[in-house]
């Protein structure tokens, strides 16, 4: 039986790559926080292939991937492109999604990060929502979500 990754894990994960890579002073931590108002201007999301088919998603309003875009790439927020926003949300995913991996049966493999602007609403068809984390950072709102296919691959071609 498959264990899938919780929120507590989810937490977990987020803590540790935000002290990581985006909060190395501890002094901007991404704090969760109920779901009120969840702002998705721009996602990145990676997929899980193998033992367990899934995806995991970032989503954060557009001021949020701008400030992960000056922080990893330490460059100045006013300085932050579109291209430096795919790239910096993208390996952020690709970081979150191998740390969640991590947690998931093997053999399992990781896709490369794919980065849309304004939300995720169909775009990942036969899938239930595993988990996820809403929080803020620096007053902008940030989800990390791990969705499940449901679809059996084996039966599809049969």
């Amino acid at each position: 039986m498959t264990t899938n990754p919780t929120e507590d894990d989810l937490k977990v994960i987020a803590e540790q790559v935000w002290s990581s890579y985006l909060d190395l002073d501890g002094s901007s931590p991404l704090v969760p926080v109920p779901a009120e108002k969840h702002q998705a201007d721009v996602t990145a999301s990676v997929s899980v292939t193998g033992a367990w088919r899934g995806h995991v998603l970032v989503s954060c309003s557009d001021a949020a991937s701008k400030n992960v875009a000056a922080a990893l790439l330490g460059i100045e927020f006013d300085d932050v492109a579109e291209e430096d926003v795919a790239d910096a949300l993208g390996e952020l995913a690709n970081i979150i999604g191998g740390n969640v991996k991590s947690l998931l049966p093997e053999p399992s493999a990781l896709s490369l990060p794919h980065v849309h602007v304004e939300g995720t609403q169909g775009r990942y068809p036969a899938v239930t929502e595993i988990c996820h984390l809403d929080g803020t950072w620096m007053d902008e709102s940030v989800t990390v979500t791990v969705l499940e296919s449901t679809t059996d691959l084996a039966g599809a071609s049969a």
